[in-house]
C-alpha cells in the first residue's frame, strides 16, 4: 500500500507538469546509468551547488522503482537555482526504463524522458530524452556511456547531449569515485554553452541507506564557472 501511495503521487507530478538542465540525471552526478532498483526501493537526494559570482543551485529529487512490464523508477526533481543574478524554480518528472540489464563484460540498456516545468509560470520549458548504457567491468568498476536529445522551447534550439563516466568503489562498497565528462552539441551555437564539461564526486557510504558527497566540477548551463556540490542521499523500501 506505501509503494502505491508514492507511485500514486509521482504519477500525478508527471501528468501535472519541468530549461537546459532537463537532460540532468535526477542527481547531483550528470551522467546517468542504465541501472533501476528493484521494485519498492525508493530514495531521496539533495544536493547544494555553489558556483563563482554568487550562483546557487539547490534540489531535492524523490523516486521510487516498480516493475510494470520491465523494471522502471518514477522520480521527479525540484530545484531553486540563482544564475547570472536570475532565479528560477523548477520540476523535472521523470521517467527510467530499463531494458536490457547490465551484467560484468555486458552493456545495460536504459532510456529516461524528463520534462522541465517553470514552477513560477508553469510553463513547460524544455523536455529532454537520454539513452543510458552502462557496463561493469568487474564488482567495483563500471563505465556509463549517455546519448540523448534536449528540446529548450525558451530558445527554440535542439541540443543532442552526450556523457561519459566512470565508477570505482571500494569492496566494501562505503567509498566510491566518479569522474564524469559531459555536454550538449548544436551546429548552430558556438562558445562556452557547448563546450565540454568536467566533474569528479567522492561519495562516502558508512551504511546501506545513507551517503554523503562531495563534487568539484563545471555544470552544464554554459557559464565557465567551478562549482562545489555537497550532496546526500537516503534510500528505503516500501514493500
Amino acid at each position: 500500500m506505501r509503494l502505491r501511495v508514492v507511485v500514486a503521487s509521482l504519477v500525478v507530478a508527471l501528468a501535472g507538469c519541468a530549461t537546459r538542465d532537463a537532460h540532468s540525471s535526477g542527481s547531483a552526478y550528470q551522467v546517468d546509468t542504465a541501472e533501476v532498483s528493484e521494485a519498492g526501493r525508493c530514495k531521496i537526494e539533495g544536493w547544494t551547488s555553489f558556483g563563482g559570482h554568487g550562483d546557487f543551485f539547490s534540489a531535492v529529487s524523490p523516486a521510487c522503482s516498480m516493475y510494470f512490464l520491465r523494471p522502471i523508477e518514477l522520480g521527479a526533481q525540484f530545484s531553486r537555482s540563482r544564475i547570472d543574478g536570475e532565479w528560477a524554480t523548477t520540476a523535472q518528472p521523470k521517467l527510467k526504463v530499463n531494458f536490457i540489464p547490465g551484467e560484468i563484460g555486458k552493456f545495460g540498456v536504459g532510456f529516461t524522458v524528463i520534462p522541465q516545468i517553470d514552477l513560477i509560470t508553469g510553463e513547460l520549458t524544455a523536455i529532454a530524452f537520454n539513452a543510458p548504457f552502462t557496463m561493469r567491468t568487474s564488482e567495483n568498476t563500471r563505465f556509463n556511456v549517455n546519448v540523448g536529445w534536449t528540446h529548450d522551447r525558451q530558445t527554440s534550439k535542439d541540443f543532442l547531449t552526450y556523457g561519459f563516466g566512470l565508477d570505482i568503489r571500494t569492496p566494501k562498497n562505503d567509498w566510491i569515485f566518479t569522474a564524469e565528462v559531459y555536454g550538449q552539441l548544436n551546429s548552430g551555437v558556438q562558445g562556452p554553452e557547448v563546450q565540454p564539461r568536467f566533474q569528479v564526486g567522492i561519495r562516502y557510504r558508512p551504511i546501506d541507506p545513507w551517503s554523503i558527497d562531495l563534487l568539484y566540477g563545471r555544470n552544464i548551463t554554459g557559464e565557465g564557472n567551478n562549482w562545489i556540490t555537497v550532496a546526500t542521499t537516503y534510500r528505503f523500501s516500501v514493500k
